[in-house]
């Protein structure tokens, strides 16, 4: 069980990333509104989550399989829980059964994982999955993520060839110590544009999840709709607990 005083301090912390977060969109002339906070919680405590839950937020992400498929029943259905990063595609059918509440898959990365996820979904007669593909801004040979090069023709697979996967958007994930620079920012939304053109979609009908607790106000005032905090929020990780994917 999580120490009251460590709880209370994620609240704050939340109270916190919540007026920088409306700051940044106002100094951007955007709507805060249009910018989702997704608040993640991998190798925290439920106990944890909970308290930030009852605060009123309802959005929440991790990145292990093991460690959703362990929290989420433990935790209100309202949650809208978001899987970040990487999916093995033999864990697809695993995470959406176990996970109903599941709203949003931020990291589909090839063709073989958007299939599995299609007839996962189908499968499970459940409604259709939103999902982003996940795009490798920085050329990080350790990240997962498509080339920019083949993001339209990942995302016309998902768009014209899933039928049980709503696409979403596109997402990139940080350097490693969870800055970007405006560059990989600036591609992403050049990837956005080209995808928008390919597929006749309006750009406001497509997200862009990028930024996390080192980088969000930059991503925001950049364009981003869907910010990614874990530490900022939950404090530094435990990385002794890290979950098996």
């Amino acid at each position: 069980m999580a120490a009251p005083a460590v709880e209370n301090a994620a609240v704050s912390a939340l109270r916190s990333v919540m007026l920088r977060v409306r700051q940044a969109a106002e100094r951007s002339g955007r709507n805060p509104g249009q910018v989702r906070v997704v608040a993640v919680s991998k190798t925290k405590p439920v106990s944890l989550i909970r308290q930030v839950y009852d605060a009123g937020h309802r959005r929440f992400g991790e990145n292990y399989v093991q460690e959703i498929l362990d929290k989420a029943p433990q935790l209100p259905e309202d949650i809208e829980w978001h899987f970040v990063g990487h999916l093995q595609s033999n864990k697809a059918k695993l995470l959406l059964a176990g996970v109903p509440n599941l709203a949003l898959v931020e990291g589909v990365d090839n063709e073989k994982i958007a299939n599995h996820l299609d007839r996962a979904v189908s499968n499970l007669g459940r409604n259709p999955l939103k999902v982003l593909v996940q795009v490798n801004t920085s050329g990080e040979v350790s990240k997962s993520g498509i080339d920019p090069s083949g993001c339209v023709e990942l995302a016309k697979h998902v768009k014209l060839r899933c039928p049980n996967l709503e696409l979403s958007g596109l997402m990139t994930i940080g350097m490693p110590d969870y800055t970007s620079t405006p560059e990989n920012f600036r591609m992403l939304s050049k990837c956005r544009a080209q995808l928008c053109k390919a597929l006749d979609m309006a750009e406001e009908h497509c997200e862009l999840s990028m930024g996390m607790s080192g980088d969000f106000e930059q991503a925001i005032e950049m364009g981003s709709t869907n910010v990614r905090i874990g530490s900022t929020i939950f404090g530094p990780r435990d990385y002794a607990k890290k979950q098996p994917d």
